[in-house]
């Protein structure tokens, strides 16, 4: 009797759920129980959690925003959260007048306050903008929370909080960063609610 091969489906969900229990296992509480306290303060303060990434993570970015501003489960006032990848006026006027590897932290200079949050997210850690961003917003007196790929890249030195998912492949750790973020969202929401 032969013994069926796993669907490609079922492969791919079992290499997704292999990346969520490593990500698990890594001991993530203690960073993400740390960035929820960074974003908790910010934005209870008044102060912005300014949010930036590229492509799928750009998505990413728009809807974390989307989230705080709006409502993630519990009914409560709008949050200070500012997408810095979703202004396209913004993005390709400075883009085509200076470069593209400044986009956000000319954003983070027009923005950011000291008390602030800037969440980037990058699956490489490698990103030029997203690093020049996180350099601008240390220089704002602003917190740093990344969500990247393992290792962090060289957004792992300029993180305050480094939240990198124990992968090298762009959709496995795209998949875990909405877990994570899904998460830091529900537990914002819950503590500013309660406050």
């Amino acid at each position: 009797m032969s013994v069926s091969k796993p669907s490609a489906l079922t492969a791919y969900l079992d290499r997704s759920i292999d990346v969520l229990q490593r990500l698990r296992d890594a001991g993530a509480d203690d960073r993400v129980e740390a960035a929820a306290a960074l974003v908790t303060a910010a934005l209870g303060a008044g102060r912005a959690l300014l949010v930036c990434g590229n492509g799928g993570s750009a998505s990413d970015a728009q809807h974390i925003t989307g989230e705080l501003v709006g409502r993630f489960l519990k009914e409560r006032r709008g949050l200070k959260a500012i997408c810095l990848s979703s202004n396209a006026a913004v993005l390709t006027a400075w883009a085509n007048d200076y470069d593209y590897e400044t986009v956000f932290s000319r954003q983070v200079e027009a923005y950011g306050e000291p008390g602030g949050v800037l969440l980037g997210i990058s699956t490489s850690g490698n990103s030029a903008n997203v690093v020049k961003a996180f350099e601008a917003a240390r220089a704002a007196g602003m917190a740093t929370v990344a969500l990247t790929g393992e290792g962090g890249g060289k957004l792992a030195a300029l993180s305050d909080v480094l939240l990198d998912v124990p992968s090298r492949h762009t959709p496995l750790i795209q998949q875990a960063h909405i877990c994570l973020y899904h998460f830091l969202c529900e537990q914002v929401e819950a503590r500013l609610a309660a406050a």
